[in-house]
């Protein structure tokens, strides 16, 4: 996936500013796909240019005057024929469980320290996902089309994080116990 598309799924649901689309992708799309704010305005740019995206200059008084962006019928149909494309599963790139492969080098202490602090990061993030859940799916039965396939993301990440969490346990204790 490039973040042309994430950007275009995140402005099919609503068109908005460059400032209001990095900080909405930072508590959404941005939790499986990263990109600094520097790039999606960069991207906003290249889709802009290319007629998947149009913007409509909003004036503001005593602020910089911003343009709302939302997808074109090209941008649509770009984002459809990538959706209707098999894609292969991520590869995984996790410092920690390089860390751990080579585990031995170091004091024991180190990696626990290490898991310890991850634990904790993925609690909190298991935490933060919880509170969107409550937030925005109160009732997950009741939801619409569109919505469900938000939902179903949400729960991917409940799902990861809680996964993380009982791994990260059990990491902890075999290694309290060599």
């Amino acid at each position: 996936m490039a973040l042309t598309h994430a950007i275009l799924v995140s402005l099919i649901d609503q068109p908005s500013s460059g400032y209001d689309l990095a900080k909405r992708f930072d508590g959404s799309v941005g939790f499986f796909w990263d990109a600094s704010h520097q790039q999606i305005y960069r991207e906003l740019g290249k889709l802009e240019a290319g007629d998947h995206l149009e913007s409509a200059p909003i004036q503001q008084e005593g602020r910089p005057n911003k343009k709302i962006f939302s997808v074109t019928a090209s941008g649509q149909i770009l984002l459809q024929d990538w959706m209707q494309q098999p894609c292969s599963m991520a590869p995984l790139k996790d410092d920690l469980l390089v860390k751990l492969f080579g585990g031995s080098l170091v004091h024991t202490a180190v990696m626990l320290e290490e898991l310890e602090r991850h634990r904790c990061q993925h609690r909190d993030r298991l935490a933060e996902y919880r509170a969107i859940s409550t937030r925005f799916f109160p009732n997950p039965d009741d939801l619409s089309a569109a919505a469900t396939y938000q939902y179903l993301t949400l729960r991917n990440g409940l799902m990861f994080e809680e996964s993380w969490l009982k791994w990260c346990d059990e990491a902890i204790f075999t290694l309290q116990n060599l």
